[in-house]
Order: structure tokens, then C-alpha cells, then sequence
């Protein structure tokens, strides 16, 4: 009950956890008001990230236009689901896959491979599909009809991609009953064997270029048969070629600056 002071009226005294709760609200809105004060807001900030949702969501309003620093130089635009490159490689692994099918259901194994690479891709062909022992001669059927679906593709892939094919052998050393003296020799004259077969199928010569590359570049080990089968192998790069690098102009002799 309240007390009465002097006579007057009597004095009403809150609850005690009424004053503790509003000394402890006090104390938040000044540490709240402090941490807004301490804090800025960037604007700049703010519209990036808004433009970048807009370039990548595509739903909100603006389209795919944001606005950049000129510090950070960053452009946002939608996200493309395929390009023509990965369309292409996507085309080639089906075909792959189809041929690796045959390949089982003949007994054999799934050895044909496609690769991605930064300046393109590459399929990767097993010696035993193309040759026989120690010889440059395509004999298989099936070897045959993968170079024709390959020189089909070959045409509803870009222009500007060159197709390089690399020939690749073991450590062993070549018969000496064959025409080849050596692994340089049989590698050159298979990746030969394949441009030409390509050339035969309708690919541009120009587009063409073959190397051979002996025992020197292996992908497995060569103390095991499984080992030296993987490392006899004939790759086909598709390679892009830069429309920004242009050739150097070869100095001679007389070029060079006086010491």
C-alpha cells in the first residue's frame, strides 16, 4: 500500500521490473543508434548486386543492364546454358558413347575417349582400333566408319577450329620385319593414315596437320601390357585457333641491333 507523505496525496511507485526493462530498452536504442551512426550505406554497392540478380535471375525489372564502378569494370549479362563448343563436344561424346557400345558389345573393351582441353578438345583413339601390330594401314571396318562420322561432325563445327592428329607408340621397339625403322617413323606414318582416311571423307586439307610423337609423351605406364596398349594411341585435337595472335615477322641476321 502506498504511503502518505506530510498529509498530501499518496504517491504510486511502479513495479521494480518496469523500470529495469525500460533502462535496458534505453541502453539498446543508444548501441543501435551508435552501430547506425558507425555504419554507411553504399549506394554503388547496392545497385550492383541488384543489377547482378537482375543479370543472372532475369526476373527483375531493368533487364540485364546494372550499375559498375569503373574500379571494378564488372558487366552483368544472362546466363547462357550452352555454347557452340560445349554443344559440339556434347555431339561428339554421343557419337563416342555409341561406337564404346559396339566396341562392348563385340567383346572388347570402352577405350575411345573425348577430352576437354582450355584451347579445345580432343578424342583419343586406341592403336588396336586403327592398326594392326607395327603398321600404319586402317584395316577395321568399325575404325572406318568412326573416321567418316567424325569428318561429318568435322563439318558443323566452326571454321576456325584446326584438327591436329598426333600419333603416339610404347617404348618397344618396331619389328625390324616392318617398312618402319623405328617408334618416330610409325607414329608419323599412323597419324599420316588417319588425316588422309579424314581427307578421303570430305575434311578440307587445309583444316589438316599430323605429327607423330614415338614413346616420348606416354599416359600410363609401359612395365605392363595394359600400359603400353593405352600409351599406343592416335589423338585427333580440335584445336581454336586466336584471331588476336598474328605471326611474327622472321628477323634475319642483319635485323639485330649493334653492340
Amino acid at each position: 500500500m502506498a504511503k502518505k507523505r506530510g498529509g498530501g496525496l499518496p504517491q504510486i511507485c511502479p513495479p521494480r521490473w518496469i523500470v529495469q526493462f525500460g533502462d535496458m530498452m534505453s541502453l539498446l536504442l543508444v548501441f543501435f543508434i551508435l552501430l547506425l551512426s558507425m555504419s554507411t550505406i553504399d549506394a554503388k554497392k547496392v545497385n550492383e548486386a541488384i543489377g547482378s540478380l537482375t543479370g543472372a535471375l532475369s526476373v527483375l525489372e531493368g533487364g540485364t543492364q546494372s550499375e559498375i564502378s569503373r574500379e571494378r569494370m564488372q558487366l552483368a549479362t544472362p546466363i547462357v546454358p550452352q555454347t557452340e563448343t560445349d554443344d559440339t563436344v556434347n555431339r561428339v561424346t554421343v557419337m563416342i558413347s555409341e561406337f564404346n557400345e559396339i566396341i562392348r558389345r563385340q567383346g572388347g573393351e570402352e577405350t575411345i575417349q573425348v577430352q576437354e582441353a582450355i584451347e579445345g578438345f580432343m578424342i583419343q583413339l586406341p592403336a588396336s582400333l586403327l592398326f594392326r601390330e607395327a603398321s600404319a594401314q586402317i584395316v577395321s571396318a568399325d575404325a572406318l566408319l568412326l573416321l567418316k562420322r567424325i569428318a561429318i561432325l568435322t563439318e558443323t563445327m566452326p571454321k576456325d577450329l584446326e584438327i591436329v592428329v598426333r600419333g603416339h607408340t610404347d617404348e618397344l621397339e618396331v619389328s625390324g620385319s616392318t617398312q618402319f625403322k623405328d617408334a618416330w617413323s610409325l607414329s608419323t606414318a599412323r597419324s599420316v593414315a588417319v588425316v588422309k582416311e579424314l581427307i578421303t571423307d570430305g575434311v578440307k586439307p587445309e583444316r589438316l596437320s599430323a605429327a607423330g610423337f614415338a614413346n616420348f609423351q606416354p599416359i600410363a605406364t609401359n612395365a605392363t601390357e595394359q600400359g603400353r596398349a593405352r600409351n599406343r594411341r592416335v589423338e585427333i585435337h580440335f584445336l581454336g585457333q586466336s584471331k588476336t595472335s598474328e605471326p611474327k615477322t622472321p628477323k634475319s641476321v642483319l635485323d639485330l641491333p649493334r653492340q
